[in-house]
């Protein structure tokens, strides 16, 4: 049986950095950055690019289910509603896969001490904050698992999550 680890967040709570090491974790395991299929210049948010990415997301996701080589695929995005969890879902070929949902959760003090840090590595623009920190509470009411990234580090959280 395969596993797909769908791990949400708000930008700056460590999405990506916990998915790596988690795919170092796991045996044969596989990563999708959600926001790897909607890296474009100029970055534009409409019906048609918010349904080609959603589209090209499980695209890759059912690809890699269908894929024999790997037991254990990886995916992060910020999927901040639940509509976009249960798209996903929805549009996957799960009959042979269990799936489990993550929401990496941060405080507000420790969000923006993070971010602040990207900004000035010139990883991250200053609007990315206000965005960011608008959206902690957003991941409270989704059907996901918790995981606290508050005072942890990633092997931390990445021990975390392999006990799901």
């Amino acid at each position: 049986m395969k596993t797909i680890y769908l791990i949400g967040g708000t930008m700056g709570v460590g999405k990506t950095t916990v998915s790596q090491q988690l795919k170092k974790e796991l045996p044969n395991s596989v990563f999708l950055d959600g926001d790897w299929c909607w890296d474009a210049d100029p970055f534009q948010v409409t019906e048609e690019t918010k349904t080609m990415v959603m589209r090209n997301i499980c695209f890759l996701l059912n690809s890699f289910l269908h894929c024999t080589t790997y037991k254990n695929i990886i995916f992060c995005w910020v999927m901040h509603e639940q509509s976009i969890i249960d798209e996903i879902i929805n549009s996957l070929d799960t009959g042979d896969a269990r799936v489990i949902k993550i929401s990496l959760m941060i405080d507000e003090t420790n969000l923006r001490k993070r971010l602040s840090a990207d900004i000035a590595r010139g990883i991250r623009s200053n609007d990315v904050i206000d965005r960011s920190v608008a959206r902690i509470n957003m991941y409270q009411i989704l059907d996901t698992i918790k995981v606290d990234t508050v005072n942890k580090n990633v092997c931390e959280i990445v021990s975390e999550i392999l006990t799901l």
